[in-house]
């Protein structure tokens, strides 16, 4: 890593937030001969623990490779090719892949691709400075922008040509955007996700989503002895005032089938309570300041679709730049946020309609568990309803 008194005082693209979405626009613009800083408040031990859902569309896969960073993807990645739906206690598989001309997703955590992108930017000899707080941002017009950032016990500030704000939901750099220029939409759902990490091989070789009276569960992975489960809970619940064993029949319940499916237990060593909203900033950029991944918009998990929508944006972002500095063209940096938008709130749509398909709501009349369970069947029966849910699923983010 870069010492930081060792870190330029100008680049021609400054980077707020280290997480998958500014590591993989600097790696981007590294191979294009651009210069770029990126600036963390965590430390790299924090990103590297940081354990996230890590579902892969095509798109994001296509684009981790080609910024040379595919290599463990490819050999540790597991490729799923459908993915399987349960209600009424029967189990249908979507087959991903056959329903959209062989695509499929990759099951590969975002810790990983975080660890893949910090060992590229280091090996590269990029400037990459962690637990560095940025204070403010100066997000330009005519002339350069700014970083005003502390790192180390010391203030600095880093000039460049343009933004990026990669700094997630929480981060200063949306903030940067005038409330007067700035519009935000968000919705809040009324449930939230009981989420357990267990340690035991997977329960089923695709992720299995499924609805239940009692509410949404989900089985997924994160490697091969380490496992991801969901159940549907009140956004307020306490996550440690569950027992294990409870836990393991509320999941059983939930994920029962007529045939006796069981998921495999074993010792849980995290467990968590994620909330699920809906968020999206418009626009995307002001001045010199272009917003990408969490920092701009939000999208509840069911769909998967957070960090594919990240990698998207970083490489709209990035073709941009190289237009702009290979070119001189400045009509790909202008339509940035059209261009990203139109596909946020794609994501947005098909990630709202997974999520209220699949929930139940406590305030829900049973006129609309009714219709749930009618568009479940429509789903599973239906040839063309099932090849729009993979296609959005695969490969939304790419276009």
């Amino acid at each position: 890593m870069t010492a930081a008194t060792s870190l330029p005082g100008h680049a021609q693209v400054g980077i707020v937030g280290g997480g998958p979405a500014g590591l993989l626009l600097s790696q981007l613009l590294h191979a294009a001969g651009i210069t770029s800083v990126v600036l963390e408040a965590r430390s790299r031990a924090g990103l590297e623990r940081l354990i996230r859902a890590g579902v892969l569309e095509q798109g994001t896969t296509d684009l981790l490779t080609e910024a040379g960073v595919g290599e463990r993807l490819r050999r540790e990645g597991a490729v799923h090719h459908g993915i399987e739906l349960r209600y009424d206690g029967e189990s249908h598989r979507i087959p991903l892949s056959m329903l959209t001309g062989g695509k499929g997703i990759t099951l590969y955590a975002q810790h990983e691709v975080v660890k893949d992108l910090i060992a590229a930017r280091i090996a590269a000899g990029g400037y990459l400075a962690f637990e560095a707080t940025v204070t403010d941002l100066q997000p330009g017009g005519d002339g350069p922008a700014g970083i005003t950032y502390t790192h180390a016990g010391k203030a600095a500030t880093l000039s460049c040509d343009f933004i990026a704000g990669c700094d997630g939901f929480h981060g200063v750099a949306r903030q940067a955007i005038p409330p007067a220029v700035r519009r935000e939409f968000l919705h809040e759902y009324p449930y939230g996700w009981f989420g357990i990490l267990v340690d035991a091989p997977p329960s089923s070789p695709e992720l299995i989503y499924a609805r239940h009276a009692r509410g949404f569960a989900l089985v997924s992975t994160r490697s091969a002895t380490l496992q991801r489960m969901y159940f549907q809970c009140s956004p307020t619940e306490d996550a440690q005032g569950w027992r294990d064993g409870d836990i393991w029949r509320e999941l059983e319940q939930r994920l029962a089938t007529r045939s006796g499916w069981r998921p495999v237990e074993g010792p849980i060593v995290q467990r968590d309570v994620v909330s699920l909203r809906s968020f999206v900033c418009e626009p995307m950029q002001y001045g010199r300041l272009f917003l990408a991944g969490d920092a701009a918009h939000i999208v509840p998990p069911t769909g998967a679709k957070g960090l594919n929508l990240a990698a998207a944006d970083v490489r709209t972002l990035a073709q941009a730049l190289v237009a702009h500095y290979h070119e001189g063209r400045s009509d790909l940096l202008d339509s940035y946020s059209g261009r990203c938008l139109q596909r946020a709130w794609r994501a947005q749509r098909f990630s709202s309609w997974l999520t209220t398909l699949l929930h139940t709501d406590p305030t829900q009349p049973d006129f609309e568990a009714r219709l749930q369970l009618a568009d479940l069947q429509h789903l599973t029966s239906s040839k063309a309803a099932a090849t729009a849910l993979a296609e959005n699923y695969v490969d939304l983010a790419r276009h």
